[in-house]
């Protein structure tokens, strides 16, 4: 007979495999290519439990996971579209503190928002055509899927986009060429497709601009090219007025009187009116134009091309041999 010593030791005993004995079993689609379920939650459990589960017919687990030599969890494979399917699993340890494995209850699991995808890959960056940042990323799942991005500036806070479905890329407007920019994404299943209660881990990061010491070496090498679009479209703005101060003390006009209104049946007519629609500039840009074909083509001889201004002037623009005079 058991004395009173034994007795509480025992009672003690049953009560802390009570306080420790897992409650809860948490199951978690992972990427749509395997199930994991983890009974830990609340602890490092004290014995090693043997896991059941089904979707139609019972297995036992055949890929354990454990800490410390401890049996933790269970990864299971997975079918497609088994989320949608309920799922059930038990624990027992098979003491004599249990009851039997056939009155062990089952806990029901909704696998249709457990779902956790891995996250985005392969971020990369490039200034676009219309001088725009654009971020762009690799997933493994490509339908179905809403993303949230963050981006920051210069080290500052965090700020977050808006949860939005679409194509695997960001923009940022107009950058600053003297900021440091440093994004990082993370997705998951949008409702369409029953939306996931668990985002991805968010992606490594990808660093654009000055200062770049945590990102990708490209994000220097990036702003070069953009700093560079740069410098060539503002020397094709200014290319027709430096042209003209090159060349205008070479060229000789020679003004002839206005010539008669045409008549109005004839052909010119129409293409006066239109010559005089055109603005100044453009019409000094053609002759510029013109002028670059004609000098490097080296005509023989003396060549002219006749311009009619917008007060219906005629001027006459002659080329020799050597080029304007």
């Amino acid at each position: 007979m058991l004395s009173k010593c034994q007795m509480i030791q025992s009672w003690i005993s049953l009560l802390l495999q009570f306080l420790h004995k897992p409650r809860l079993t948490f199951c978690l689609v992972i990427n749509l290519e395997s199930l994991r379920c983890m009974w830990n939650l609340q602890g490092t459990p004290q014995v090693n439990y043997t896991f059941y589960s089904r979707f139609v017919s019972r297995t036992i687990c055949a890929e354990y996971l454990s800490e410390n030599g401890t049996r933790i969890g269970c990864t299971l494979p997975y079918i497609t579209q088994q989320r949608f399917d309920s799922f059930y699993t038990k624990l027992w340890d098979g003491n004599k503190a249990d009851p039997p494995l056939d009155r062990v209850p089952e806990v029901k699991h909704d696998l249709k928002g457990k779902v956790k995808l891995n996250p985005p890959t392969n971020l990369t960056v490039m200034n676009g055509s219309d001088l725009n940042l654009w971020f762009y990323w690799n997933q493994t799942i490509t339908y179905c899927v809403e993303s949230e991005v963050r981006i920051r500036k210069n080290n500052n806070s965090w700020e977050v986009s808006p949860i939005y479905s679409g194509p695997q890329s960001y923009c940022q407007n107009l950058p600053s060429s003297t900021a440091r920019y440093e994004l990082q994404v993370r997705i998951r299943f949008n409702n369409f497709c029953g939306q996931s209660e668990f985002w991805s881990d968010w992606s490594d990061p990808v660093v654009w601009g000055f200062n770049n010491t945590t990102g990708k070496a490209a994000g220097y090498m990036v702003y070069t090219e953009f700093m560079q679009k740069e410098i060539v479209l503002t020397g094709c703005e200014f290319f027709p007025f430096s042209q003209y101060q090159i060349l205008k003390m070479r060229i000789k006009i020679i003004l002839i009187p206005p010539l008669p209104k045409p008549a109005l049946n004839s052909p010119d007519v129409e293409v006066s009116s239109i010559w005089s629609l055109i603005p100044a500039i453009l019409q000094f840009s053609i002759f510029l134009y013109l002028n670059h074909v004609l000098h490097w083509s080296k005509p023989e001889g003396e060549k002219c091309i006749f311009a009619t201004s917008q007060n219906a002037s005629l001027s006459e623009l002659c080329w020799y041999d050597g080029g304007l005079f």
